[in-house]
Order: C-alpha cells, then sequence, then structure tokens
C-alpha cells in the first residue's frame, strides 16, 4: 500500500514538472547557479561563488551550459513560435588586452555540438556545418573578434544568427540613454571586465526580435532596444528545443567567460535580476594587464636600441619574410571556401611525410592528413608553381569545385598558396582512384553491380555540371583515375584542374589542347574547342574500360598500339561483342546492362560529336528511364553514313602512328596494361 502511495506521489510530480516545463507561461531565474541543474558540458563549471564559467583562460576550450530539460517553443497548430523573453547578466575577463572571441545565447535542438569548432565558431558550428539549414539553431552572439569569414563589423559586436555565425544583422556593441528629449548611444566595451545586462524579446505575434544591453550600473532597461529585427524564427525552431550559452577561447587568445545571473519566460517579460544578489568573480588585476611607466619606457628604449643595431640586416629580413610569409592576394577572397595556413596542413600530412603519400602524378602529390582541429581525415594535393599556368589552373579548380554541390563530386574544404607551392584540400577517399581497382592484379576487384553503380554516379554528375548548375562546367579530364571511391564505394568525380565554365547558350572559345591520351576527342586536335559532347567522348572511354578491365589505349612492342574502342567495335561487328568483357568478373554480370555499357561506349566514342548522345540521355538510358535503343553494327553505320569503318577507326584517335594489334577478337591479349 504504501509503495503504491509512494508511486502516485512521485508520478503526480513527474506530471507536474512536465506540465510545469511545457506550459505556456513557464519560466525560471538564477541569481547564481551553486543550487542549479544546468546541463554542462566541455569548459563549462560553477566556481566557487556560484558564478557560471563558460570558458577558462585554457586555450582551444568550448563551453555549454542549458537549461535541462527541453522548452516548448511551438505549441499551436499553426506552428507559430510564441513570444519569449530572457534577461542575463555576463561578464568577460583576459589576461591580455587581446581577448578570444565572445559568448553566444542559443536556442538549439540540443546541448551538446561534438564536431563544433573553437575560436570564431564560438563553440556552435564547423567549416562544414556553418549555414547548413539543418542546424536549427537561433543564436545571439556577444562577439570580441572580428572575423572577416563572417563578415563582422569590428571586434565589438552584437548580431543575430541563424543557423550560421555569418550574422543576418549586427551592431557595434552599446546601449542607449534618455537625457530629456534626446536619445544617446553610449560605446559598451564587451571586454571592460565589469558586468554586462542583456534581454532578448521576441514577439511572436509581430515577428519581432529586441536586443538590448546596458551596463552594470544601470538598474533596469534604459533607452531603446540596440537591435529590432523581423524575423520569423518558426522556420528555424524546432517543437522542443533548448536553451543556453556557448563560448569558445582561441589558439592563440584566451579569455574568461562568465554568466552571473539568468531568467527567461515563455509568453511574457523574463523577471529582471537583483543585481545586488549576484555572486563574484575573479577579474584580472590592472597590474597584470598594464604595464607600468618606467617598464614602457625601458622596453621602448630597448627596442629603438635593438633597431639601431640590426638596421643592416632589417632589409634582408624583409625581403625574406616576404618570400616565405602566406601573402593573402585579392582573389583569395573571391575563391571557393576555407583558406588554411600552411602550418595546418603540413601538420595534418605529419610534415608531407612518405608515409602519408597516397598518390603522385606529373605535377603534384597527394598526401592523406588529419585536421587536427576537428578531427576530419582529407587529402591535400601539393602543386609545384612553377608557372602562371599552373596558377590559372589553380584558380580553376578552387572556382570551380568550391561552389559545386553534387554527392558524387569529391567535395572541396580549402586551399593554401605560399612561397612556390599550391595545395588543395579535398575529401579524403579510402578506396583511392577507379583505375587502381580495375588495372591493379593486388587491388579489390569490384563486382559488376559496383561497377554499374560507379558509372550511373558518374553520369549523374556529369549531366550536373553540363545542364544543371549555374553555368555550363566542362570537366576537360574525365578518366578513371579522376573518378574517386568513397568509403560505400561511390564513385566521385575529382581534379577540375582543367576545368572550363561558361554560360548557357554562349559557345565555347578556342583553348589550347589538353586533356589524357586516348579519352581526348578527335575534334578537339582541329579545333581545340572543348565542349560537352569532348566530355561525352571521356565519359564514352570509361563506360568501355570498366566493362573491359581494359585501357584506353596500351603499347604492345615497339609499332604497335592497342586501341580499346576499335577491339570493341570489331568484336560488335562480329557479333561477338562480350569476348570483351573483363574476364576478372568471372562471367557475373547482369548481360543486358554489360551489352548496353559496351554500346553506349561506343555511341558515345562517335568521331563525329553531333553524333553522340547527351549526358542527360546517357543517364536515363542507365538509370533505366529512357528505353536503350540498342543499335546493331548495320545501324550504327547507316547513321554516320558517309563515314566508312576506316575514317571511324583512323578518326577515334587522330594520331598517324597508332595501329592495332590484330583484326580477331581472341588474338589480342587480355594481360596487356594490367
Amino acid at each position: 500500500m504504501r509503495v503504491g502511495l509512494l508511486f502516485q506521489a512521485l508520478l503526480l510530480f513527474l506530471l507536474t514538472f512536465i506540465n510545469s516545463t511545457y506550459s505556456d507561461n513557464f519560466g525560471f531565474s538564477y541569481s547564481g547557479f551553486l543550487r542549479s541543474n544546468l546541463s554542462l558540458n566541455g569548459g563549462a563549471e560553477i566556481i566557487q561563488s556560484g558564478a557560471l564559467q563558460l570558458t577558462n583562460n585554457s586555450l582551444q576550450v568550448i563551453g555549454h551550459a542549458f537549461y535541462p530539460q527541453p522548452l516548448r517553443f511551438k505549441n499551436t497548430s499553426a506552428g507559430n513560435v510564441p513570444s519569449f523573453s530572457t534577461h542575463f547578466v555576463f561578464a568577460i575577463t583576459s589576461p591580455v588586452y587581446q581577448p578570444a572571441s565572445g559568448l553566444t545565447f542559443v536556442i538549439s535542438p540540443a546541448t551538446q555540438f561534438p564536431e563544433a569548432m573553437y575560436a570564431q565558431y564560438l563553440g556552435l558550428f564547423n567549416r562544414t556545418s556553418n549555414g547548413d539549414p539543418q542546424n536549427h539553431v537561433f543564436a545571439v552572439e556577444f562577439d570580441t573578434v572580428q572575423n572577416v569569414e563572417f563578415e563582422d563589423k569590428n571586434g565589438q559586436h552584437v548580431g543575430i544568427d541563424l543557423n550560421s555565425l555569418t550574422s543576418n544583422v549586427s551592431e557595434f556593441s552599446a546601449y542607449y540613454t534618455v537625457e530629456g528629449h534626446s536619445t544617446i548611444r553610449h560605446a559598451l566595451n564587451l571586454t571592460s571586465e565589469e558586468p554586462i545586462q542583456a534581454w532578448i524579446d521576441y514577439d511572436g505575434a509581430e515577428k519581432l526580435l529586441n536586443v538590448t544591453l546596458s551596463p552594470s550600473g544601470t538598474v533596469g532597461r534604459t533607452g531603446r532596444p540596440l537591435i529590432s529585427f523581423k524575423v520569423d524564427l518558426s522556420e528555424i525552431l524546432q517543437e522542443f528545443m533548448y536553451v543556453g550559452f556557448s563560448s569558445s577561447t582561441g589558439s592563440i587568445w584566451s579569455s574568461c567567460h562568465y554568466i552571473l545571473g539568468w531568467s527567461f519566460k515563455m509568453n511574457d517579460r523574463a523577471q529582471d535580476l537583483d543585481l545586488s544578489l549576484l555572486p563574484s568573480y575573479p577579474k584580472t588585476s590592472k597590474s597584470s594587464r598594464r604595464l607600468s611607466m618606467g617598464s614602457k619606457f625601458a622596453i621602448s628604449m630597448a627596442v629603438v636600441m635593438f633597431v639601431v643595431a640590426t638596421i643592416s640586416v632589417t632589409i634582408y629580413l624583409i625581403h625574406r619574410r616576404r618570400r616565405n610569409e602566406e601573402v593573402i592576394e585579392d582573389w583569395e577572397l573571391e575563391y571557393g571556401p576555407h583558406r588554411f595556413s600552411y602550418k595546418e596542413l603540413s601538420m595534418a600530412t605529419k610534415g608531407f611525410g612518405d608515409g602519408e603519400l597516397i598518390g603522385s602524378g606529373g605535377f603534384s602529390k597527394v598526401y592523406k592528413g588529419v585536421l587536427q582541429a576537428s578531427g576530419l581525415q582529407v587529402a591535400v594535393k601539393r602543386l609545384a608553381h612553377e608557372s602562371d599556368q599552373r596558377l590559372r589552373d589553380f584558380l580553376t579548380e578552387i572556382s570551380s569545385i568550391g561552389k559545386l554541390r553534387h554527392r558524387n563530386l569529391v567535395q572541396l574544404h580549402g586551399w593554401c598558396k605560399k612561397l612556390g607551392e599550391l595545395l588543395i584540400v579535398y575529401d579524403y577517399m579510402p578506396h583511392g582512384s577507379l583505375d587502381k581497382h580495375l588495372f591493379n592484379e593486388n587491388g579489390l576487384i569490384l563486382r559488376w553491380e559496383q561497377r554499374y553503380n560507379i558509372l550511373k554516379g558518374v553520369a549523374s554528375v556529369l549531366l550536373y555540371l553540363h545542364e544543371q548548375w549555374d553555368q555550363v562546367v566542362i570537366h576537360r579530364d574525365v578518366k578513371a583515375s579522376n573518378i574517386l571511391l568513397d568509403t560505400d564505394m561511390n564513385g566521385r568525380l575529382g581534379d577540375f584542374g582543367l576545368a572550363k565554365l561558361y554560360e548557357h547558350g554562349a559557345n565555347t572559345q578556342t583553348t589550347r589542347v589538353v586533356g589524357t591520351l586516348g579519352y581526348m576527342a578527335p575534334e578537339l586536335a582541329r579545333t581545340g574547342r572543348a565542349t560537352t559532347e569532348s566530355d561525352v567522348f571521356s565519359y564514352g572511354a570509361v563506360l568501355l574500360e570498366v566493362a573491359c578491365g581494359r585501357k584506353p589505349i596500351e603499347a604492345q612492342g615497339s609499332h604497335q598500339t592497342f586501341l580499346l574502342v576499335d577491339w570493341v567495335w570489331k568484336c560488335f561487328k562480329k557479333g561477338r561483342i562480350l569476348d570483351v568483357c573483363d574476364p576478372r568478373l568471372g562471367g557475373c554480370y547482369v548481360v543486358e546492362e554489360m551489352i548496353m555499357v559496351l554500346k553506349l561506349g561506343l555511341l558515345c566514342s562517335h568521331p563525329l560529336h553531333s553524333y553522340r548522345p547527351s549526358m542527360r540521355q546517357v543517364f536515363q538510358y542507365l538509370g533505366g528511364d529512357t528505353p536503350f535503343p540498342d543499335p546493331s553494327p548495320n545501324d550504327m553505320v547507316v547513321s554516320t553514313k558517309e563515314i566508312d569503318d576506316d575514317y571511324f577507326y583512323s578518326h577515334v584517335f587522330s594520331h598517324d602512328e597508332f595501329s592495332t594489334s590484330s583484326s580477331a577478337c581472341t588474338e589480342i591479349p587480355l594481360s596487356g596494361g594490367r
């Protein structure tokens, strides 16, 4: 009986607590936090005086503190966010004049941010998540560092952040007072080490957000709000959300961020805090922050003497520094995502050690790395900047990939430029490039379903580049070695160093002939003009590679060269097209798919660009959305009209020195080029 009564009492208590937490006018108030049950993580802790310390003076620290229960922010059938209000008092101290980043009041779906970064990311986001509409994070930042990356106005500002640290609206930190009939604006130093009051009020009916600041010496709100911003938070907030604070320190500068008191209220004005009841907190002594006049004089004299004594080598040092520093040029503000420091990438790749080398080409080497700040695995391509042309290729790759978004593209994370080196940072692809699996006897043998899925993925991204992005992007170097495989063995197209962009409907301009032998369309040798059709030709070579397990061109003796497209064409004419299938498949493939891939490869490899299918057609064929026309050899001859077999053979690759090694399908050795 007693157990039953106890259970009922406990149930009644829980129901009462839940109802109070989720009620329309729920609120709370803390004048100090000694007996609070806040959810703390990272560097956050309650110090002996009862103040909430989000970060200490350590470097690279993140601190979070949240009310432990989620609050209901959508309680109507329409899903509108009701009014809410909060009042808190904070203080920021720093052992040096330059503080670390500031703090934020946050409303978020969770109390922990495991992938968040410190410094300018304020413990909320990282390079990839910043700006993601799926964040569902509302924040008001009280920042003390100017970050050009986020378009900050200065180092002392207040901003409204919706899913991103690039504020929707921001103002220099200040407060207003009314003197007679005038409203006076006063600058407010967020790093003065003195307590600062903040009020954040949201009117759900008017969809108006007000942010007000005031120094601790003022009782209550004064003047008008610092920020008044019309915003519908129903697009940001979910039904249940957590309220709290986040802050961080940087790699060089540190600060202590304190919350001394906090009140919050739904559908009403938050209770104003009694400043006399708030806990104390340690301030930095003035002696440690300021130098005496005597010390300043002594240091100044020492500096002058040092300059005089070393004037003969100053010019040399300046010249040397300019050669070695990572100069940020104007174009870097326009292209692509994050700019990494050389030191950061060197540490990530263990000094570009040989043990981290995962690939190399004529002009570049690729290293595996781990970014220390985020733990993200990346690939770092290191190019020699020995010419203006390499610099132009580098800019092209940044400007192209940095703005493109597709699941079958290798994602670019950033870049670095120092001295004669250019570095590009990509997603790390654990299974390497496609050619390694097709031609390496000791490598993983790709099953047919994996190969077919890779072909569909590459077709999808080429369709995106040719037709679905803001501009037409011609890759100009589609080949198996530029198709990388992710964890799930999906194909991702990379290496945009030769890419060209132009507006839809515009004509491409004649340019130098670039590409890889065996993948280059024959018309390039005549016109030098890369088009979407020339990308289709290259993709046709990849189709045949994947199906046959052979390279487009293989040397056979000193005077003979094997042409893959020639061999497949001859076997097709003889009615023995399946003779060309990769023997490593062991006959395990879908016959209809294999035949379609081979015939489609021949269609894409047509010597006249106007007869090739578009990437939209190719993608529809592979996806089964459009029936494949399934041409016979005679159909293809008819479709090319006056083009005879000799013309086809000689124009697939416009190089006189190439000759086929045999006219019989079965006489061509299958081990060549492996």
